[in-house]
């Protein structure tokens, strides 16, 4: 099992490139499964929840080619397996995402329920209350969820959360469903948008992605075409932080801003300097950021999936700053391991209260998910001495290369193998 040493590393300086987002490619592979020409998909990120999503269309039936980095071309012309394989759903949440491509194609899918991080309950209750609005019938038995439709019909769909798997989900049913498809507070985040877009270009007539209400009028088949997965708005306001909390001068390219403005905005509010040119993003840290308070929330609020690597930086910040967790009820598994490294962080329910500055001191830390291995990291990049970060294969699903991009900026930082 791999390992990531971080040592304490002088202020970050240069520039960095931001992979294709995972949270989009996610659901565009899915959405592949409903075309029946090829798919050339470019700015794919190198991650292991992207090969393993490849896996999963292929032992479904589809045809995955990598002519080169970056890019994959995709065909489900001769699609005709309905059940995924469970030791794939096992690995990975997003997995779940083909369920609605396949029962809108094949009439039905029979599926194991996901795996992914332990970072709170996500429940799929969405998913299904959106597949029987379509006319599905469902059965839950041990685990194991089949669906079935001879053909899904248009209906109003209204989701008590505006969660972003469900409303992926549905929208990917819809899109071959005869008639007419409303799905009302839908999620806005913009990997929906892009799905979106993707979808249309396969042919597909999908309306109001970005807002609360999604239309979608239902075609008989979809096509091929070439897409372009948008940059990962989580990866560059991870490199975002590794800037600020080291005090250094990082330009972040292939950064689309309108996505970044909660993240930027509380870049501002400590005290760094942002200055946005095209699609990219300068910071400029502060030897002495102020304290500051975050509060995750649906997009276009605060995302929860920077909230642990802003738990780091505020052990920088001077006073008291907060964090609220409204999204996932256990996001809070990185304040044990970063309190091992000094951090002096009060927990109540899922308000936590940061004091700072702290002086962190390098420790063997264990990445309990994706994003807290992020903040390990970066928590690192500061601490007196070497941090050494275990269960990186967390990290290794969202982060293309991170430890060779952080030391393109002058990080100390490296990775041991344990033959190492």
């Amino acid at each position: 099992m791999d390992k990531i040493v971080v040592e304490k590393s002088p202020a970050l300086k240069g520039r960095v490139r931001v992979s294709g987002s995972k949270n989009a490619a996610l659901p565009i592979l899915a959405a592949c499964l409903l075309g029946t020409e090829d798919i050339y998909l470019d700015e794919v990120p190198d991650l292991e929840d992207i090969r393993v999503m490849c896996e999963v269309l292929e032992s479904l039936g589809s045809k995955v080619s990598y002519p080169e980095k970056g890019k994959l071309i995709i065909n489900s012309g001769g699609l005709k397996e309905y059940k995924t394989p469970f030791e794939l759903m096992n690995k990975m949440r997003a997995s779940f995402l083909v369920m609605g491509p396949l029962l809108t194609r094949l009439g039905r899918t029979e599926n194991s329920l996901p795996g992914g991080c332990a970072i709170g309950s996500r429940p799929i209750d969405y998913h299904l209350k959106g597949f029987r609005a379509l006319g599905a019938e469902i059965e839950e038995d041990f685990g194991n969820i089949t669906a079935h439709a001879k053909k899904l019909k248009g209906s109003r769909v209204y989701l008590d959360f505006p969660s972003v798997g469900a409303t992926e989900n549905i929208m990917m049913a819809a899109v071959l469903a005869e008639g007419e498809t409303i799905i009302e507070n839908a999620a806005k985040e913009p990997e929906i948008v892009d799905l979106s877009n993707f979808l249309r270009k396969l042919g597909a007539k999908v309306m109001g992605a970005g807002t609360s209400t999604i239309r979608i009028n239902g075609v008989e088949k979809l096509g091929g075409a070439r897409y372009s997965i948008i940059p990962d708005r989580i990866e560059a306001g991870t490199f975002m932080v590794a800037a600020a909390i080291t005090g250094g001068d990082v330009l972040v390219e292939n950064v689309i801003s309108s996505h970044m403005l909660p993240m930027m905005a509380k870049l501002e509010e400590a005290g760094c300097t942002l200055t946005e040119d095209g699609d990219s993003i300068r910071v400029q840290g502060v030897a002495a950021p102020r304290e500051i308070e975050v509060k995750t929330l649906p997009y276009p609020g605060f995302p929860t999936d920077m909230q642990a690597q802003f738990t780091a930086f505020m052990t920088q910040c001077k006073g008291s700053s907060e964090v609220i967790e409204t999204v996932f009820e256990n996001r809070f598994m990185h304040v044990e391991e970063l309190q091992k490294m000094g951090a002096e962080i009060r927990i109540e329910d899922r308000r936590a209260t940061v004091f700072g500055p702290s002086q962190l001191t390098g420790a063997t830390v264990k990445a309990s998910d994706l994003r807290a291995g992020a903040a390990l990291i970066l928590a690192g990049l500061i601490a007196e001495g070497k941090t050494t970060v275990t269960a990186v294969h967390h990290i290794d699903r969202g982060y293309d290369r991170i430890e060779e991009k952080l030391r393109g900026l002058g990080a100390k930082i490296y990775r041991i193998s344990e033959e190492d």
